[in-house]
């Protein structure tokens, strides 16, 4: 009688049970394995020069794994819970009458920082989808995917208290489109992101993406800003920052799993990332200390602490003597 192989049989070498994580993540990208698309399409150069002729390298990429085992069941069970706080958190605002009692100054910080933030999260958004789009190994494009979600979660999340505020300024984000588009101080970051768009290989992409650019302006504006409304006694404004937190800690997990994965096996891929890293850089701190100014009179005291804490996770990644100077 001929032997039978087990559903998943590529999975067996654990000799164990798999999770439905592993079940449900695993070996997704079919022309990977094949060597490319099984015809030749006009996307196939694309992903030719862009993602196997990446620098960024890892003979197995199926040995990634995201730490918080993330499939579509978690998720969607983890971001329920967070949208049901957030709505209560939101609810009690437009009840309680708390905005009423917010001063001017703390509602023109809140119109100068939350109304051009839609477009900043905007073009994360779309980067983390295009990182999960080009990635070369399934569990990289599920992660980058639900980062992609949480983005979309942000947005959304920032634009409903927007229409709230509207009821202490009639006006209030109306011009948010224009301060991003012209005010001098969104500039640098603005063409920090847009220059990202257009940053097509796959690896570089993720890393200016995750370990430049991200974790800094998570720290300034889910962190500080959030520290900031606080002490003005918006605690509405401070929760909802920090609910979003929560999943800005996972993406920066997930990529430091992959990343330290990637580096440990590969020189030239820590030659590469430590090169992009370098070259990201001074772009993001220059675009994060010109932005702070929006936080008002601690704004620099804010971007000082968005660079330490966003230095320190770029540092993780660049081989000792070879940081920015």
């Amino acid at each position: 009688m001929p032997s039978t192989r087990k559903t998943y049989w590529h999975l067996e070498d654990a000799r164990r049970v798999p999770s439905e994580y592993e079940i449900g993540t695993s070996r997704l990208l079919t022309y990977v394995d094949r060597g490319g698309f099984a015809v030749n399409l006009p996307a196939s150069d694309w992903y030719r020069r862009y993602q196997v002729a990446s620098p960024l390298v890892l003979d197995r990429w199926e040995d990634f794994d995201d730490p918080r085992a993330t499939t579509y069941a978690t998720y969607v069970r983890m971001q329920r819970d967070q949208e049901m706080y957030v709505a209560h958190l939101l609810g009690a605002a437009q009840t309680s009458g708390t905005d009423n009692a917010f001063n001017p100054d703390w509602i023109e910080t809140l119109e100068r920082t939350m109304s051009p933030l839609r477009f900043v999260f905007h073009g994360l958004q779309m980067l983390a989808a295009y990182v999960g789009q080009m990635a070369p190994g399934g569990r990289i494009v599920v992660a980058a995917l639900f980062q992609a979600a949480d983005e979309v979660r942000r947005i959304h999340g920032i634009a409903y208290r927007m229409a709230q505020l509207r009821g202490q300024r009639a006006d209030f984000g109306m011009g948010g489109r224009d301060r991003w588009q012209t005010d001098p101080s969104w500039q640098p970051l603005r063409r920090t992101i847009e220059t990202l768009l257009v940053t097509y290989d796959w690896g570089e992409a993720l890393v200016a993406l995750n370990v430049c650019v991200k974790p800094i302006l998570d720290h300034l504006f889910m962190g500080q800003l959030a520290t900031l409304a606080e002490r003005q006694g918006d605690y509405v404004d401070a929760q909802l920052l920090r609910s979003f937190a929560d999943d800005c800690a996972w993406q920066r997990a997930w990529t430091s799993r992959l990343l330290q994965l990637v580096t440990s096996r590969d020189s030239g891929s820590r030659v590469a990332v430590a090169a992009w890293i370098a070259r990201w850089r001074p772009l993001v701190e220059l675009a994060v200390v010109e932005v702070a100014v929006n936080l008002g009179p601690n704004g620099k005291a804010c971007g000082d602490q968005a660079l330490k804490s966003g230095a320190a996770f770029m540092d993780a990644f660049v081989p000792e003597g070879r940081g920015a100077p």
